[in-house]
């Protein structure tokens, strides 16, 4: 009996910890790089949010990345779409999230895209946004498409690069204890 309760001990030690639901604040700045030419894509689809769930007004924060963004905002060579913060449980199930801004024309929006996020080691981050353009009728005509996958590292701003458009992102952890400072002596 008592192999059988080491065997058990050891086992949950050696065994990959599973992930469980944690908060997390997510903050985004996505924007242009104004240097680098246009890439049109086909417009965004109709189902652009299929299977997401909106980030609802309840979980949105107050951004923390404001030095960050006012930096994008004065430089010519930059343009800030949106800059967005909210709240949300994330594990190692994935979860996918809707974003949008402005105000929506038959189901689409002029900033629209989904957050597809995954706890990890790093955090799996698969993002895929469109800008569009309207035309007189409210009928999406053209659009600017942002799709980059990312093993992000959580706590710590991570650049998603995709040529004209490009996407600044932080997960920070609301759950976690703070480590204890380093001793500037460590004792014998």
């Amino acid at each position: 009996m008592r192999l059988f309760r080491s065997l058990t001990l050891l086992l949950t030690l050696v065994a990959p910890t599973a992930f469980a639901d944690s908060l997390y604040q997510v903050e985004m700045i996505l924007f242009r790089q104004n240097a680098v030419p246009a890439i049109v894509s086909r417009a965004a689809p109709e189902d652009w949010a299929a299977g997401a769930k909106p980030v609802s007004a309840d979980s949105l924060r107050t951004p923390s990345l404001n030095d960050e963004a006012q930096k994008l905002r004065s430089s010519s060579d930059y343009t800030v779409l949106l800059h967005k913060a909210w709240q949300q449980n994330l594990g190692d199930v994935e979860n996918k999230v809707s974003i949008s801004d402005g105000r929506e024309q038959y189901g689409q929006f002029p900033i629209e895209g989904t957050l597809n996020l995954k706890l990890g080691r790093f955090t799996d981050v698969d993002a895929n946004f469109w800008v569009n353009q309207f035309s007189a009728n409210g009928m999406v005509t053209a659009s600017e498409r942002l799709k980059q996958q990312s093993h992000t590292k959580n706590g710590q701003l991570n650049y998603l690069d995709n040529g004209h458009l490009a996407l600044l992102i932080k997960i920070t952890s609301l759950t976690a204890t703070a480590r204890p400072p380093v001793p500037d002596v460590i004792p014998d």
